[in-house]
C-alpha cells in the first residue's frame, strides 16, 4: 500500500522515495549544525529532506539556528572566545550583529562535543540566512530536495522572540519570496505557529512536533489542565492519544521523538492518515526499528548512516547533489 509520504511527494512534484531521509540541522553529526558546511554536506551525501530551525532577527530576517538565544557551547564572539551565558537573543540582534558571531565549532571543553567528537570543525563560519541556503540549493542543482523548517520559539519565552503571528507571517513571506513554499513543511513544537500558517500559507503542510517525556515534554498527557504548547488543545480530550490530537490540530505530519513511538501509536497515526517523520535517529539499530515500525520519514544527524541502512534495506536513495559551501 502506498504511504501518505509517496503522494504528498508526488503531488508537489518530487521524486517519490520510499522512506523520506532528512537530514538534521544539515548533517550535525558531520559539519558544524544548521550551517552552510553542514547543508552542503547533507547535499552532497544525498538528502531527500533538509531539517532545521528558524529564528527571525531584529530586522525582520529569518536566520538559521536552532535556540533561541545564542548557544555558548557553539558560539565565540568577536573576540574569538566561547559566549558565556547569558547570552543575546536572536530576535535583539540585527542580521549584520548576529553574523558576526562564529559558529563554526564545538567548544571542545563541553559536554556538546563529547556527543558529537566526529564532528568536522568550519572555524569562520556564521548563522546563514533563509536565502542563504536557498542559494546554496539552488547551486546543487537539486530541484528536487524538500525543507523542513521548525520554528523556534516558546509559550514559556515569549520575550525572547517574535509573537506567534508575526513569526510564522515572517516564515512564510521569506519562504515564497524564495519560491520554496510548494517544497517546504513548516514544523514546531508550538504548535501556535501551526495554527497561523494553516491560515495564511495552505500550500504549505504543518507538521506537529513531540516529546512526551522528561522535562521537554510538550504534550502533557494525563496533566491537569492544557498543555501550553498545543495551541489550545488537551490531549486528554482525545484520550491521551497524542496521533488524534495531532489530526485535530490539522498537522498532515506527527513528528515524534523516536523513543515514543510503539507500533500501536504507529497504527494509529497511519488509521489518521497521518505521516509520520521520527526524530532524532542515529543508531543503526533504531533506524532499522523505525523503518520496520512504518515510519514515513527519519530525521537523522548522520545521513550518510541511514543511507547505508536504506542501501541494505533495498530503498530507493534519493539523489546525491555534489555541492561546496
Amino acid at each position: 500500500m502506498f504511504r501518505i509520504l509517496f503522494f504528498a511527494l508526488v503531488v508537489s512534484g518530487a521524486p517519490a522515495f520510499a522512506l523520506d531521509l532528512q537530514g538534521h540541522r544539515g548533517a550535525r553529526g558531520l559539519a558544524p549544525e544548521n550551517t552552510l558546511p553542514a547543508f552542503a554536506a547533507a547535499l552532497t551525501i544525498g538528502v531527500g529532506t533538509l531539517e532545521f530551525d528558524t529564528a527571525v532577527t531584529k530586522d525582520g530576517v529569518v536566520i538559521i539556528a536552532h535556540d533561541r538565544r545564542l548557544n555558548p557551547e557553539i558560539t565565540k564572539g568577536p573576540d574569538g572566545r566561547y559566549l558565556t551565558a547569558p547570552t543575546p537573543a536572536i530576535s535583539a540582534l540585527t542580521l549584520a550583529e548576529a553574523k558576526r558571531y562564529d559558529v563554526g565549532a564545538i567548544d571542545p571543553e563541553s559536554r556538546y562535543a563529547k556527543t558529537f567528537a566526529g564532528q568536522r570543525s568550519v572555524p569562520g563560519t556564521s548563522m546563514p540566512t533563509l536565502g542563504e541556503v536557498a542559494a546554496l540549493v539552488r547551486r546543487s542543482g537539486n530541484t528536487a530536495v524538500r525543507f523542513n523548517v521548525e520554528t523556534k520559539l516558546s509559550p514559556l519565552a515569549p520575550d525572547e522572540t517574535l509573537d506567534p503571528e508575526a513569526f510564522a507571517t515572517t516564515l512564510v513571506a521569506a519562504l515564497r519570496s524564495e519560491g520554496l513554499a510548494a517544497r517546504a513543511t513548516i514544523q514546531s513544537f508550538d504548535w501556535r505557529t501551526l495554527k497561523v500558517v494553516q491560515r495564511i500559507a495552505p500550500e504549505i503542510q504543518t507538521s506537529c512536533l513531540t516529546i512526551a517525556r522528561g522535562n521537554n515534554d510538550n504534550v502533557q498527557v494525563g496533566r491537569e489542565g492544557k498543555s501550553p504548547w498545543l495551541a489550545g488543545l488537551d490531549v486528554d480530550d482525545f484520550g491521551g492519544s497524542v496521533p488524534r490530537v495531532v489530526k485535530a490540530a490539522g498537522c498532515a505530519v506527527w513528528s515524534p521523538f523516536f523513543r515514543d513511538v510503539t507500533p500501536q501509536a504507529m497504527a494509529e497515526a497511519k488509521a489518521n492518515g497521518l505521516t509520520v517523520a521520527v526524530w532524532t535517529v542515529n543508531d543503526r539499530d533504531d533506524m532499522l526499528r523505525m523503518i520496520e515500525m512504518g515510519a514515513d520519514a527519519i530525521i537523522t544527524d548522520y545521513p550518510d548512516r541511514l543511507r547505508g541502512v536504506m542501501a541494505e534495506k533495498g530503498l530507493t536513495l534519493p539523489p546525491a547533489a555534489p555541492v561546496m559551501p
